[in-house]
């Protein structure tokens, strides 16, 4: 496990308990997801926009269509930040005011580099879909040169991370633990549902019994 020492900008300053810097957990978070959301200003407005993603190493794929304000800007070396986040759990205590969240997060702060070398770019995109539907891309028609060329794929690279997690029952006051109140945590997790075959899908295709949807 490597220790990564946070920057100025990625320590965590609220609860800083929950704070972890280990690319072991950090890429851990980033790998039971594919959604991301990616934030950046452009003459003065802030946007954030979601959009999955993929992970190899330490650089994280992101892309979408070539006429894309997010990616027209980001491509440009615009600072950008960009999060991940699993809801793990409602924490519910016996205090209003000690209701919380179990979660898994990621900060990453830096700028994206378009990638343009053809080979690099469907590896990418073979990444980032096997990040969120894993063997999926070997059974699809494999992006043509036109689909390329109206694709825009981003490198961003995680050398500038944190993680922040918190776990575990409710943290009530001393006093507040003898209430007649229930308190402890409701789990979350997303799962995928029943696939719902496409109306126009010929007759005697069966769906792949190995799919999955890249979720931990």
């Amino acid at each position: 496990m490597t220790q990564t020492a946070p920057s100025k900008r990625t320590q965590v300053g609220r609860l800083p308990k929950r704070g972890d810097y280990s690319k072991e957990t950090i890429h851990g978070i980033l790998d039971a997801a594919f959604l991301c959301h990616v934030g950046f200003v452009v003459d003065g407005q802030p946007f954030v926009i979601p959009t999955g993603y993929g992970r190899d190493g330490e650089i994280l794929y992101i892309h979408g269509s070539a006429a894309s304000r997010m990616l027209r800007n980001l491509e440009k070396g615009v600072d950008a930040c960009v999060t991940v986040t699993l809801l793990d759990g409602i924490v519910l205590a016996r205090a209003a005011f000690h209701h919380s969240m179990n979660y898994r997060s990621v900060v990453m702060l830096g700028t994206a580099t378009l990638v343009e070398d053809a080979e690099t770019k469907r590896e990418a995109l073979r990444i980032i879909s096997e990040q969120i539907v894993p063997g999926r891309w070997d059974d699809v028609r494999l992006p043509n040169d036109q689909e390329l060329k109206a694709t825009t794929v981003l490198a961003f690279p995680i050398d500038e991370a944190s993680a922040k997690v918190r776990t575990g029952p409710p943290a009530d006051d001393e006093e507040d633990y003898g209430l007649d109140i229930w308190a402890g945590v409701l789990p979350l997790s997303l799962q995928p549902g029943t696939l719902i075959p496409d109306p126009r899908l010929k007759s005697g295709i069966d769906v792949v019994p190995t799919y999955r949807v890249g979720l931990q």
